[in-house]
């Protein structure tokens, strides 16, 4: 196994390792979530770069390293969901829809498209990533980095105005209705990816 399938073999790993600590009753190991995600997440960064940079393109490579990506966000919104469980105040007290069919949708149409799109690349078949998909990525992203270093400020600072003031935020509506915008934007970039998929195969049955 090269270098950079190891880093996205890593990553998988720390995803439950993340997952534990920022579910953890400890503030030092809530806060150390962040890192452990940051860390995690700064492999698929490095993994790309590399493997670009000396050229580790490998079949194994395309199917692990999207999939490693969408074990580690997964993990963060099923942690999202579960610390929701402790507590009920937390992302808003507003569900339009349960928040547990937004993470359901969200993960499941990542997991099984990412396996599906791995799947047919490693068979040669390339396919463009749309911007709906790319705009799904950015705020799905930023808005899990978000609420996990609030969480992890607000246990640093436990006591505090500053940490008040992070609490009453994460309290807010504002979070649910961010997740359920990702939540849309994931079935959208879902639906496009079907029918761009069935676009390749009627091109290559009139080819």
């Amino acid at each position: 196994m090269n270098f950079p399938n190891t880093l996205s073999l890593i990553r998988i790993l720390l995803a439950p390792v993340f997952l534990y600590l920022f579910l953890s009753d400890s503030t030092g190991l809530v806060s150390a979530s962040f890192f452990v995600f940051t860390i995690a997440a700064l492999t698929d960064w490095y993994d790309g770069w590399y493997a670009r940079r000396y050229g580790f393109k490998t079949r194994w490579g395309q199917f692990i390293d999207p999939l490693a990506d969408k074990i580690l966000t997964s993990a963060a919104f099923i942690g999202f969901y579960l610390y929701k469980q402790k507590d009920p105040a937390f992302l808003g007290g507003t569900e339009i829809i349960p928040i547990i069919y937004l993470v359901a949708v969200i993960i499941f149409r990542d997991i099984v498209l990412t396996i599906a799109r791995s799947v047919q690349e490693l068979k040669g078949k390339e396919f463009r990533t749309s911007m709906v998909s790319k705009t799904k990525t950015f705020i799905q992203m930023t808005f899990i980095f978000a609420v996990i270093g609030l969480i992890s400020l607000a246990a640093i600072t436990q006591g505090s105005g500053i940490s008040n003031s992070i609490i009453n935020y994460l309290h807010s509506d504002i979070n649910y209705y961010i997740l359920l915008l990702i939540t849309l934007l994931t079935a959208a970039s879902g639906i496009a990816y079907v029918f761009e998929s069935g676009e390749n195969i009627e091109k290559q049955t009139y080819n």
